[in-house]
C-alpha cells in the first residue's frame, strides 16, 4: 500500500542494487553451504532478476532506488525534481544525493562531492546522470534512437590497480581474427577480481612496450571490460620475454595468419586465420551464424545445441551441410537423439521437422549463411538478385577466384560490390575445404531462384524511408516489397531519398523529409500507389 495520495495509475521505474554489507553476508551463507560465491554486487543484483524461479529472488537482499516512471494517470509535477519528491511521499526510497542545480559548476561541484563519496558509499556506482529538470523541456528535446537529449551519464575514473602479466594468449574469433589476450596474477579491480585483459593485437603490445613478466598498471574500462594502461620498466625482472606474434594459427592445421590491408597499400592492424571453416576455432561460430535467424534461421537449433552437436561423438556436427543429415544419420545411428540428456522424443522430431522446412531456402540467405568476410545481409540479396540462380552464382565466384578478369569486372559493377567483397569471395572459394564444404551443403538443399526486381513499377529506381510504426505490414515484409519493385530501402533521409512512407509515431524524419522537400505519404497511400 503506498502512503500519501498517489494517482489512481502510477508505473514506477528505478534501479535494483545490492548493498555491499548484504552481498558480503550472502558470500558468507553460500560459502557455510558450499556453494559458489558471487564477483560483485552489481553483477549478483542483476543475476538475482534474471532467475526464472521468482522465490530465489526474493530470497536476495535487493533494494531499490525510484527515479523514474512510465504510465501516470494524473502527473503529480511537472518538474523531474518534482516526480522524485512524490515517488519520496508514496513510500519508494530515493537516493539522498540527488540535487537540482542551476548550473554547470553546480553540476560539476556535486559530481565531484560525489566522486570524494564513491568509496564510502554503501553500494556501488560508476557515474552520475544530469537531467533536464522540466518535463516539458524534456518533451520538446525528445530521444535519439533509444538515448534522451534531456540526459547526459558522466563517468567517474576508472579504478586502476598493479598486477603481474604471467603470459599472453592468443584467441582466434568467428571471423579468425587472432586477439592477443594478458593473463594476470588475480588482483581485485573496482570489487571486480581480474585474471585476463585483451590487448587488442600485435600494434597494441609494441605500443604498450610489454613483456612477460612485467608489472603492469590494470583498470576496467567504463567499470567493465579490464584493460592494461601501460608497464612499470622500473619493475621489469632480467628475465621479462618479449611476444613474438604467431605467423600461423593456434589451430591444429597451423595454417597460415594473413594481415590484411585497408587501402592505398596500407596494411591494417588485424591479422587472421586463412583456414575459414576448417579452422576448429572458427567452426562453431560459422556454425551459431549459419543457424541464426537471417541465415538459415532453423528452429530449435540455437548457440547451445550447436555446441551440443559439435561435440557429439554420435550425431557430429562440424559443417553445415551436416545439418541436413542429422535424421538420416540418426535412423541409422543405435544411440538416437531423443535418447540423449536433454532431449527426447518430441523434441528430437521437432528439430528434424524445422530442419526439413528449411531444406528449400532463398539464395541471398544461403549466401549469407556461408558467413564470408564483408558479405553482409544487403550484399547477399545484391548477389542473389545479380546472378539469379545458385549455379549462376557458384559458376560466376569460381571464376573469380580463378583469376577470371571478365568474372571480376561483371560482379565489379554490380552496385554497392567493391574490391573487398570480391576478394573476400575470391578467396573464400579459392581454399579447397571451403569448396568442398559448400558442394556437401548445395548436394543436400534445394535453393530457389532469387526473384529479380521489376524495373517498369511506379518506385523502380527511387530511394525510399519506412519511419514511424507501421500498421499493415513489418518493417522487414515493407523493405523486401520495395526491393522487389526495384526500389532502394535507406534508413535515414537524406537529399538522394525520393519518398518517405510514415506510419503513426514517425518523428525527426519527418521533419527533415519537410526541411529537403522529400515527398511524404501514409501507408494507404504506399500500396495505392505500388497498386498493392
Amino acid at each position: 500500500m503506498l502512503d500519501g495520495e498517489p494517482p489512481e495509475v502510477i508505473e514506477v521505474r528505478g534501479e535494483v542494487y545490492m548493498t555491499h554489507a548484504d552481498f558480503f553476508a550472502l558470500n558468507k551463507r553460500q560459502e557455510e553451504a558450499g556453494k559458489q560465491t558471487y564477483v560483485n554486487p552489481r553483477n549478483t543484483a542483476a543475476g538475482s532478476l534474471r532467475q526464472l524461479d521468482s522465490s530465489v529472488t526474493a530470497a536476495r537482499p535487493l533494494k531499490f532506488f525510484a527515479y523514474a516512471w512510465g504510465e501516470v494517470s494524473d502527473m503529480p509535477s511537472d518538474t523531474q525534481t518534482g516526480m522524485v519528491a512524490a515517488l519520496e511521499r508514496y513510500g519508494f526510497r530515493v537516493n539522498d544525493l540527488m540535487k537540482r542545480c542551476e548550473s554547470a559548476e553546480a553540476l560539476l561541484a556535486q559530481y565531484r562531492m560525489i566522486e570524494e563519496k564513491r568509496a564510502t558509499l554503501p553500494y556501488d556506482i560508476d557515474g552520475v546522470v544530469y537531467k533536464v529538470d522540466d518535463l516539458a523541456l524534456q518533451q520538446r528535446l525528445g530521444f535519439v534512437s533509444r538515448s534522451p537529449r534531456w540526459a547526459i551519464a558522466h563517468k567517474f575514473p576508472a579504478e586502476k590497480a598493479t598486477t603481474i602479466l604471467n603470459g599472453i594468449d592468443i584467441q582466434v574469433g568467428r571471423t579468425g581474427a587472432l586477439t592477443p589476450v594478458a593473463r594476470l596474477e588475480p588482483v581485485t579491480v573496482g570489487g571486480v577480481v581480474v585474471t585476463n585483459a585483451t590487448l587488442h593485437n600485435a600494434e597494441e603490445i609494441e605500443r604498450l612496450s610489454v613483456m612477460i613478466g612485467d608489472t603492469v598498471t590494470v583498470q576496467r574500462a567504463g567499470d567493465v571490460i579490464p584493460q592494461i594502461l601501460g608497464v612499470i620498466e622500473e619493475k621489469r625482472p632480467a628475465d621479462a620475454q618479449a611476444f613474438e606474434f604467431p605467423s600461423v594459427c593456434p589451430c591444429e592445421l597451423k595454417t597460415p595468419v594473413v594481415r590484411e590491408g585497408i587501402g592505398s597499400g596500407v596494411e591494417g592492424v588485424v591479422r587472421r586465420c586463412s583456414g575459414e571453416f576448417a579452422c576448429p576455432f572458427q567452426r562453431v561460430e560459422h556454425l551459431r551464424h549459419f543457424v541464426s535467424r537471417r541465415a538459415f534461421d532453423i528452429d530449435g537449433l540455437g548457440d547451445k545445441q550447436i555446441e551440443f552437436f559439435f561435440n557429439d561423438p554420435d550425431l557430429p556436427v562440424k559443417a553445415p551441410g551436416d545439418i541436413f543429415t542429422l535424421a538420416r544419420r540418426d535412423a541409422e545411428n543405435l544411440k538416437k537423439l531423443k535418447d540423449k540428456e536433454g532431449w527426447g522424443a518430441t523434441s528430437a522430431a521437432n528439430l528434424f521437422d524445422a530442419i526439413e522446412a528449411r531444406r528449400s531456402i532463398a539464395l541471398e540467405r544461403v549466401i549469407y549463411a556461408l558467413g564470408i568476410r564483408h558479405v553482409g545481409e544487403q550484399t547477399a540479396k545484391t548477389l542473389a538478385r545479380a546472378y539469379g540462380s545458385w549455379q549462376e552464382f557458384h559458376d560466376a565466384v569460381l571464376a573469380v577466384a580463378n583469376g577470371d578478369a571478365q568474372a571480376r569486372e561483371e560482379m565489379d559493377a554490380l552496385d554497392d560490390i567493391g574490391d573487398a567483397v570480391i576478394d573476400s569471395l575470391a578467396h573464400y572459394f579459392g581454399e579447397a575445404h571451403n569448396r568442398e564444404l559448400v558442394e556437401a551443403l548445395a548436394g543436400e538443399i534445394d535453393v530457389q531462384e532469387a526473384e529479380r526486381p521489376t524495373t517498369d513499377s511506379p518506385v523502380a529506381g527511387k530511394t525510399i524511408v519506412f519511419t514511424g510504426a507501421l500498421e499493415r505490414m513489418s518493417r522487414d515484409e515493407a523493405k523486401a516489397m520495395a526491393e522487389r519493385l526495384g526500389a532502394k530501402v535507406a534508413g535515414s533521409v537524406s537529399k538522394k531519398t525520393d519518398l518517405v512512407v510514415a506510419g503513426p509515431g514517425a518523428g525527426s524524419k519527418l521533419k527533415k523529409a519537410a526541411d529537403l522537400g522529400v515527398e511524404v505519404i501514409d501507408e494507404d497511400a504506399w500500396f495505392e500507389r505500388v497498386g498493392a
